[in-house]
């Protein structure tokens, strides 16, 4: 069978998941093909219009979330769970005057790289939308991602985009859920937010998720309901438990549990951290987070240790990092590890050299580069990060690093008055992408080499624009598929000042 053609369009939206996998936002809007097969027909509009019709949909494309896109009529359609170049038949979830959401019910012509889902509620969830996709092809699908995104800028013509960096476990690989509590006709669920909706989806046995992860739902599950504790109602502005949020080790099979509660809980909480501990002793450490405030806002100011020790202790590449409950860690540590890798390979420093990183958050990238350079500075906005940054070099002994706290662009400047010499530097920004002001004032620092990280294509492009137009080169791109069964991938680009130059 021939293999159907995909197409691929500059993809906008707003913050991945791939560290997090709930969806309080509606789905974002693709582009529309143009030469959809069934645009304009009278007959195609009526049936859209029926809130009973089962739909016949040829799926042209991905959105940025890996939702399917096609057209009926004059409605551009979303699909969960359909794939590029499959027809569908769906039935209208939701109607509005150029869009249909519609749910998966028979898939007419399958991918050829369609393969039976590992997940039982995959449909449901929408949380690994590629779960269904053969997984070299997820990577020919990032990768072309990748390169679509970098076709939009000349500056980038000569950048070369190599083939996506495969995880070592495209399953089991997350280390950390952050799930939400619901009671629902008396029965506890922990789950995930469906997508564009606040309806919760409980995830049961999830198979992204590391088993240790899933051991620790279950019982928690378990527990709070034969414990009768009671479970936040989001309509009522009631009840105690409202976020479950876990982390692991990998190495050492060791966890942290944290429970975001509305208000200080010890006796009720203690009591269900102990029978947690007593069914799943991986556990060393439950803490409990308290957020009173309405809105979906996860985590709130103040963290307090219920049982165990104070933070869980993890190897990233060659170094060990002191992970807090409120601390940003990658959810897959294997491929984390290969992207510092790479990035300690591309900058090639040594010990007369000053690297910067920016974004630094607890600093595993600084601190994985400090082994080879003379110094190394890292800046974050975020304060406890940097505190932790802090201590995770003091705890792996490294002494030639320094931490700021504050806005980047005003750091940089400050460093320009201090006249220190950069020779190289490392850019890791949040999804929305870099400041310009960074941008400039790193460019005013002059460093020779710089390496870029990005969990998004189109701010990647934009920013390695804005700096060739400062004077740096892209040279190479390395994909790294940091979220298998999503449509997210980080990307490591290599830019040299010099190359510019010539």
């Amino acid at each position: 069978m021939e293999k159907p053609r995909r197409l691929f369009f500059p993809l906008t939206g707003t913050k991945e998941t791939g560290t997090d996998m709930t969806y309080p936002h509606k789905p974002q809007d693709p582009r529309p093909e143009k030469n959809a097969r069934n645009a304009g027909t009278v007959a195609a509009s009526e049936d859209a219009r029926r809130e009973d019709a089962l739909l016949e949909v040829d799926i042209l494309d991905f959105n940025d979330d890996g939702i399917g896109v096609g057209r009926y009529g004059q409605h551009e359609v979303l699909v969960g769970g359909a794939l590029p170049g499959e027809r569908v038949r769906v039935a209208v979830a939701h109607r509005g005057q150029r869009r249909i959401i519609g749910a998966l019910k028979e898939i007419v012509r399958p991918h050829p790289q369609r393969i039976p889902s590992p997940c039982r509620c995959s449909r449901r969830c929408l949380g690994c939308p590629l779960i269904a996709l053969d997984y070299s092809e997820q990577l020919n699908f990032k990768e072309e991602r990748v390169k679509d995104a970098m076709k939009h800028y000349p500056q980038l013509r000569n950048l070369e985009v190599r083939p996506v960096l495969p995880a070592p476990e495209p399953l089991g690989y997350r280390i950390n859920a952050k799930l939400v509590f619901v009671k629902e006709r008396g029965r506890v669920r922990l789950g995930l937010y469906r997508r564009g909706s606040h309806n919760v989806i409980d995830i049961g046995e999830c198979p992204l998720h590391h088993p240790l992860v899933n051991k620790i739902v279950q019982t928690v599950r378990e527990e709070v309901e034969r414990q009768g504790i009671f479970v936040f109602d989001e309509r009522r502005q009631t009840g105690l438990l409202r976020y479950l949020l876990v982390r692991v080790e990998p190495n050492n099979r060791q966890a942290m549990v944290t429970f975001v509660v509305t208000e200080r809980n010890f006796q009720q909480l203690t009591h269900l951290g102990k029978w947690l501990q007593r069914k799943v002793p991986e556990v060393i450490s439950v803490q409990q987070n308290i957020n009173p405030r309405e809105g979906n806002i996860v985590m709130g100011r103040e963290t307090l240790r219920l049982l165990g020790v104070d933070d869980l202790i993890m190897n990233i590449g060659d170094v060990r990092l002191r992970m807090a409950p409120t601390s940003f860690v990658q959810v897959n540590p294997a491929q984390a590890a290969s992207m510092y890798e790479i990035t300690r390979k591309w900058l090639a420093l040594n010990r007369k050299e000053n690297v910067l990183d920016i974004y630094c958050g607890i600093g595993g990238i600084a601190l994985n580069l400090a082994k080879d350079a003379g110094k190394v500075v890292g800046i974050e906005l975020a304060e406890e990060a940097v505190r932790n940054a802090r201590h995770n070099a003091f705890m792996n002994k490294l002494r030639n690093c320094t931490f700021r706290a504050g806005d980047a662009a005003e750091i940089l400047e400050e460093l320009a008055a201090e006249e220190l010499k950069v020779t190289a530097a490392v850019l890791n920004p949040p999804r929305g992408g870099a400041e310009p002001e960074v941008l400039e004032r790193l460019a005013d620092l002059s460093p020779e080499r710089l390496v870029y990280i990005s969990c998004y294509p189109a701010t990647l492009a934009r920013d390695l624009a804005a700096l060739h137009d400062l004077g740096f080169q892209a040279l190479i791109a390395q994909p790294v598929d940091m979220f298998p069964q999503t449509p997210h991938v980080e990307t490591v680009v290599l830019l040299d000042r010099e190359k510019a130059k010539s």
